[in-house]
Order: structure tokens, then sequence, then C-alpha cells
């Protein structure tokens, strides 16, 4: 495929430094399990849900760990080697239950702390009064000592071990970042630059995406340690050819939802953006997080549709580097933190 997309300046150069970049030495990915070496993660799903309960899905709830630990499994299944979690605070997540399916099913979580935009949170939800500097300790806390449950007692592992958080996630709305939403945002910017993890921002319809990364800057935390989740809901291969050019890493997961564009726009948008230097900076991953999306759940396409049908469309249309680069390398680098 041809790309119209003009490369921006500096792009090559800065897509060849990030392939070349391994993670730090002695740096760590922190799973649910405990810190792993980055390399032992495989192919990654950068963003799914694996319990989930929020006001804004009615009748989509992800609580049941025998049937989430059935669509963890298809994921293993079909050599995904790691999944990042993305349930933040406050949304129905467990932890403990989390952390028994990975055990069981060899699949690798890494974890979110942080929170959704207050969309997501129902009138007086205790968390939207939040200040800044609480709501820095708790993400921060998640990271360091780990998860707590609702009781106050800390979260565990099936060793034993705590269960801590890997990457902090803030969210916006459409166009709008509002008090609460800059007060995560703030707090998660706090959290990255204490422990060392990366920022997940979810982007409504991947709009504000320059925004928030100028935000982010602001408050001291690099466009590489931050994943733009949702880019491919706007398929826009120049902005997203800008915005690995700034160093930020793209998070492509609308696929099977052709209600809003078919599986060939976002292949055609990815492929573009990988020809104007942009390789380096895409992650992959499904966002399924509805109950009706489910198989286990008896739904439709599943966690598996990723792997099974998505990721042999890319493997056909790129070069084995930037297949490797976009499935493997990339989850790598971002997921990288200090011990």
């Amino acid at each position: 495929m041809t790309a119209d997309v003009t490369r921006p300046p500096g792009a090559t150069d800065a897509a060849s430094r990030a392939s070349a970049a391994a993670p730090a030495p002695g740096s760590v990915v922190r799973t649910v399990l405990g810190d792993v070496e980055p390399g032992r993660l495989g192919v990654l799903d950068y963003h799914e849900h694996l319990f989930q309960v929020s006001p804004l899905l009615p009748g989509d709830e992800l609580d049941d760990e025998e049937l989430s630990g059935l669509e963890a499994r298809s994921l293993a299944e079909a050599d995904v080697g790691a999944i990042v979690d993305a349930t933040p605070t406050g949304l129905g997540r467990d932890v403990e239950a989390t952390a028994r399916i990975s055990a069981a099913t060899g699949l690798a979580v890494v974890h979110t702390t942080g929170a959704h935009h207050g969309g997501h949170y129902g009138s007086g939800h205790p968390l939207l009064g939040r200040s800044v500097e609480q709501l820095t300790r708790l993400f921060t806390d998640d990271v360091r000592a780990g998860f707590r449950l609702d009781g106050g007692a800390a979260a565990t592992a099936p060793d034993g071990s705590a269960i801590r958080a890997g990457i902090v996630k803030a969210g916006i709305r459409y166009w709008a970042i509002g008090d609460f939403e800059s007060r995560v945002l703030e707090a998660a910017a706090a959290t990255s630059a204490a422990t060392g993890c990366a920022v997940m921002v979810h982007l409504d319809f991947g709009s504000a995406a320059h925004e928030v990364l100028d935000r982010l800057d602001a408050q001291g935390v690099a466009a590489g340690r931050v994943v733009l989740a949702h880019a491919d809901r706007n398929l826009d291969p120049g902005l997203h050819a800008e915005l690995a050019a700034r160093g930020a890493y793209l998070g492509y997961d609308g696929m099977a939802r052709h209600k809003d564009a078919p599986d060939s726009a976002i292949l055609d948008c990815l492929v573009r953006v990988v020809e104007a230097g942009g390789a380096a900076r895409l992650l992959l991953g499904g966002d399924v997080a509805r109950r009706t999306r489910y198989r286990a759940y008896r739904g439709m396409p599943g966690l598996a549709y990723l792997p099974e049908r998505f990721l042999p469309r890319v493997r056909a249309l790129l070069d084995d580097d930037d297949y490797q680069l976009i499935t493997i390398a990339n989850g790598r680098r971002l997921l990288a933190m200090p011990a």
C-alpha cells in the first residue's frame, strides 16, 4: 500500500531510535504476579478488561471469575503472552481474581491504577471529590506497595505476594477535560514521575491527543511514556504520524467495531502511519470490555478476535521487523519501569 501521508520532520530518526532502544538495563514489567523481565512478555494485547462494572454500561458487567478466566485462556491459547488490564479504580476491578486467572492461564497481566473520566462514576462517588494529592497518594501506593481491597486489606496473589499496578490511567471526554479529569491527569503525571510507570490516557473518539500530551509534558511526563488509547477512533494517519513523531504511543483498539469503522479502515490507517515512520509507536489491543462481546459470557466476537482475525491481516501487510515492533517490542519498551 502506498501512503499519501507526509512524513513529519524527524519522524524517520525518531522511529529508528525508538526501534533500536531496548528497555533500560535492570528495568522490569510489573505484573499482577510480580516483576518480570521485559523480554518475557511475548505478544502484547495492550488494552483489555477482565472485570469491569460501570454505570455507563448497564447489562454489560464483567464480574464472573470463571467466565473471564475462560476468555483470558482463549488469548493465551492464541499465543498472546501478556495483556494490560485497563480497569482503573472504582469500576469493578478484581485484582485478586485477575492474579488467579494469570496464574492459571500463564497470561501475564499488567494492571492499571488511576481513574476513568467522570462519566464512569455515579453521582456522589467518593473518588470524584478527591484532591490531586489524595489521588496521587492512592495511585502511587497501588504501584509501589500494592492494591487495597474495599475493606482496606492488602490484595494478594496466590503466593501471598502483594499485587501491584504497572501503569496508571487517566481519561478525558470528547474534546473536554473537566475538573475531575484534570485532577486525574495531574495525579497520573505525578504517579509516573514518582514510580517510573507509563501513563495510559483514554481519549473519547481519539480527541484532544495533542492537548493531553501538552498537559502531561507540562507536568514532567514525556510523550514517550504515554499511550493514547483509542487513537484509531479518529482514523487520521496524518495526525497519528504527528503524534508518533512527538514520541507518543498510539493505541489501536477499535477492531471488530464495523458500526464505527471496518477493520480495513484501521488497517489502512496503520499501514500509512508505518510508512510515515511510526511503527515504533503503535500498539494493538481489543478493548472488548463488554459482557455482550465476550464469548464466555455468550456474546461475540471475544478476546481472541485480535490474535485470530486481526493480527494475521496486520502480518500480511507489514514486513516482519515492523510487525515485531508493533506486537512485541513496543509494549516491552512502554511498560518497562525501574524495579
